[in-house]
């Protein structure tokens, strides 16, 4: 009997730990992201891309960074030189997979003034898997 009461209490253990465990959606990853880019996090940072990650300018049709190796390339860089760093959510989004980001940004490259940006992320799997960005 004891045998039989153990294996029961280990099978209700897996099946309680297998349906606790959800997906984040599409807009909890685009906040971790954001997250980790406010804390100047590159490991953390990364850790939201797809490795085929692919971002674009809206008004040009090839991309502007393409693959996980450039991204952290570029951040990495960004975060170096920007100890101020930081961005703010003025309006957010979410229509599906996208999530679409109206943001202020602060601290760029030591810089005090305000830049401006909508972001456009698309995230498949739990990963962010393109970004396109609108300038103002």
């Amino acid at each position: 009997m004891n045998k039989l009461n153990l294996i029961f209490v280990l099978i209700c253990s897996v099946i309680t730990t297998v349906s606790t465990t959800q997906k984040m959606t599409p807009e909890q990853v685009v906040q971790e992201n954001l997250d980790f880019y406010n804390s100047r996090n590159i490991e953390g940072f990364m850790s939201s891309f797809s490795k085929s990650i692919k971002m674009y300018n809206l008004e040009e049709p090839k991309p502007t960074i393409v693959g996980f190796s450039e991204v952290k390339e570029v951040y990495n860089s960004l975060f170096q030189k920007s100890p101020q760093l930081h961005s703010t959510i003025l309006k957010r989004i979410v229509i599906g997979n996208k999530v679409i980001d109206h943001e202020s940004i602060v601290g760029r490259n030591g810089s005090n003034e305000i830049l401006e940006l909508v972001l456009i992320y698309e995230v498949t799997n739990e990963q962010i898997t393109k970004i396109t960005v609108i300038r103002k």
